[in-house]
């Protein structure tokens, strides 16, 4: 009796299977990966990169010392409202063209044929350097909890760790993050959902537990909580409240991350915009949650929380104790590793998308996908090893590792801001996905790349007004840098990318059937994106 039924279910399966499958095709790419994520799932990977309780941990330096608790509650709040535009506007896009390439395929389909190579070009490298940034800054993060753990368990906290030290455990989670991405689609989707019933229980702990065992010395009255601005490094007062929106900035990003598994998701037009807008907006209420219950909890030296090792870690033991903030903890570093994990999946799509067209040194070595687990397993080991080589500069001082905090949101920023331009800028004839945000499209896309342009200058300077070498930013040395050699080499004569890059190179022949049936009647207008201009 039950086989009908079963017979049913198959059918549908099969049946959006194949829809996703000639979306794709009309977008000029064969099905290679396999379709393993469910719409949760894949709201999974955009949340747990998001990951919150450990990404806060991880940039708390940057909101307290730059207007403390006040800053925390309420710039977490400004911030949000102004990533969750971003992430609207993104939305749109994704819905439109569900595609690995993403960003960079966007940008070549809605610029004007002047520009759309140079650009497409420009955005799929800024999308490479923020992704691997995002690696490097999220490993970095676990691996400085992992030290702050053994602090915590030292006696009187006794144990400090070198540079050396912090980096052979970043190096080691690096690498075993690169093993564990190698593994089969299947495997890599089932565990969002683990990762993200992981990350909400452990918010939603903390957001209850901190403030019952938290003793009364270390409570703070709603004035201090939601009022107090302390400014410890020297800024006018407007301009570090805009400092301290890197903490929010940074925690909620890299949600393109939906958009690089597109050609692995179930109904990806659907699945994806929502994953992105759903994760953004679950993770800016949570966050300011914790936030709140951090500033009613962590005491009135700033100051002296500020400069220890791990903030968070501190604001934990006065709380919980030594053996209570080490079981809290545990879990943090838990979600932190599992961040990574979803990171280093989401970036090595990424760079398989890019060097699929092309664009990437060594790309037909980079563009590969493994008979065995049918994953990208060569892009998983690029990303990987320049992340580690990113890790090496906190031997040039603690702003320059700090940096690559900053770096990925900048990064990320120049290729989020340029796609979503182009839809209202460039020559081209968009037509909206399911997801469609109508008449409140163009001025939310306004406000989302006055904000990005905005921020993304701001996080060029320093973190202190007086520096010098040492405490300069090296965001512009490794971004600009970056850019500066990929431009290099699109101009240079006879064989940089001017001569032979057309934007995202079709892995479908024009007469495949596939093509033929998945591809709207153009005189109707219906193709969702010019992909037949590429």
């Amino acid at each position: 009796m039950q086989e009908p039924k079963l017979h049913a279910v198959q059918s549908r399966t099969g049946a959006a299977t194949r829809a996703d499958e000639d979306l794709l095709a009309s977008l000029g790419y064969k099905q290679e990966f396999q379709r393993e994520f469910s719409g949760l799932e894949t709201f999974g990977i955009a949340f747990s990169i998001i990951g919150l309780l450990p990404s806060i941990a991880s940039v708390l330096f940057y909101s307290m010392p730059n207007g403390g608790p006040a800053a925390m509650v309420w710039g977490w709040a400004v911030a949000s409202i102004f990533i969750l535009f971003v992430g609207m506007s993104m939305a749109e896009l994704a819905s439109a063209a569900p595609t690995s390439g993403g960003l960079y395929f966007w940008t070549h389909s809605l610029s004007s044929p002047r520009w759309r190579n140079l650009l497409a070009w420009i955005v799929g490298y800024a999308n490479t350097i923020g992704s691997i940034a995002s690696i490097a800054s999220i490993d970095w993060g676990c691996a400085v909890q992992v030290m702050a753990a053994a602090t915590i368990g030292s006696k009187d906290q006794s144990f400090s760790a070198t540079n050396g030290q912090i980096y052979g455990v970043y190096a080691c989670i690096i690498l075993s993050h690169a093993v564990l991405c190698c593994l089969g689609t299947r495997i890599l989707a089932r565990l969002q959902s683990v990762y993200v019933g992981l990350n909400v229980l452990l918010c939603l702990a903390v957001i209850i537990a901190l403030p019952t065992a938290t003793p009364k010395e270390f409570r703070n009255t709603a004035s201090f909580a939601l009022g107090d601005f302390t400014n410890l490094h020297g800024w006018p007062n407007g301009y570090a409240f805009i400092l301290s929106f890197l903490a929010p900035l940074w925690t909620i990003c890299s949600f393109d991350s939906s958009v690089h598994i597109s050609e692995e998701a179930s109904n990806a037009a659907v699945a994806v915009p929502w994953a992105i807008v759903g994760a953004i907006g679950i993770a800016g209420i949570l966050g300011w949650a914790i936030n709140v219950s951090l500033a009613f909890c962590m005491g009135t030296d700033i100051e002296g929380i500020s400069g220890s090792a791990q903030p968070m870690a501190q604001i934990f033991f006065n709380s919980f104790g030594q053996k209570g903030a080490l079981a809290v903890w545990a879990f943090i570093v838990i979600t932190q590793y599992m961040m990574g994990s979803s990171m280093v999946l989401a970036a090595s799509r990424q760079s398989f998308a890019f060097a699929r067209d092309g664009a990437l040194p060594f790309s037909g070595l980079l563009y590969r996908m493994n008979k065995y687990t049918k994953t990208p397993v060569n892009t998983v080991w690029f990303t990987c090893g320049f992340a580690a080589l990113l890790g090496l500069l906190v031997f040039a001082g603690e702003q320059a590792i700090n940096a690559i905090f900053s770096l990925s949101i900048v990064a990320l920023y120049i290729a989020y801001a340029i796609p979503i331009a182009a839809r209202f800028l460039g020559q081209n004839n968009f037509q909206p996905g399911p997801f469609s945000l109508g008449i409140f499209g163009a001025p939310i896309a306004t406000a989302s790349v006055l904000w990005m342009l905005f921020m993304g200058v701001v996080f060029l300077f320093p973190m202190t007004p007086t520096t010098d070498t040492a405490d300069m930013n090296y965001t512009s040395v490794v971004l600009f840098g970056t850019l500066f050699l990929s431009l290099l080499w699109y101009y240079c004569p006879v064989y940089g990318g001017v001569h032979w890059f057309k934007g995202p190179v079709p892995t479908i022949a024009e007469d495949a059937p596939s093509v033929s049936d998945a591809t709207v009647d153009e005189k109707k207008g219906a193709t969702r994106v010019e992909a037949q201009a590429v």
